[in-house]
């Protein structure tokens, strides 16, 4: 998936870096992610289709996230989105079923772009 921002839902405590007694309970505010680079991220996804006699087709996908970097964790979030180098792209469209561990090496040795934020409109 190419991605140039990416948006979060994030605790407005935790956000703030204040105690949660003083929001209202459970208050989220939504957060934009950029890299700080302007670069096009490729976003690691996940596919899937489940069939059953009898219903339609679900196709699904998910991006792929990991522990944040510093800059995403101080503004309260607790997953990140792993954009993959674009010399993997091949390997990770056509993987070798055989070789899962190079499929966790790409994932190991992708990009690492600053992430600036700001409230989302």
């Amino acid at each position: 998936m190419l991605v140039d921002v990416f948006y979060e839902n994030v605790s407005k405590a935790k956000m703030e870096g204040t105690l949660s007694e003083i929001h209202e309970r459970a208050e989220n505010v939504v957060l934009e992610f950029r890299p700080s680079n302007g670069q096009l991220m490729l976003v690691a996804c996940l596919w899937s289709r489940w069939s059953a006699p009898g219903e339609p087709d679900l196709l699904s996908f998910a991006a792929i996230t990991d522990e944040p970097p510093e800059e995403v964790a101080a503004a309260g979030h607790d997953r990140c989105i792993v954009p993959i180098k674009e010399e993997h792209i091949d390997a990770w469209l056509n993987p070798d079923p055989k070789d899962v561990a190079a499929l966790y090496a790409i994932l190991n040795d992708r990009e690492r772009p600053y992430y600036e934020h700001r409230l989302a409109a």
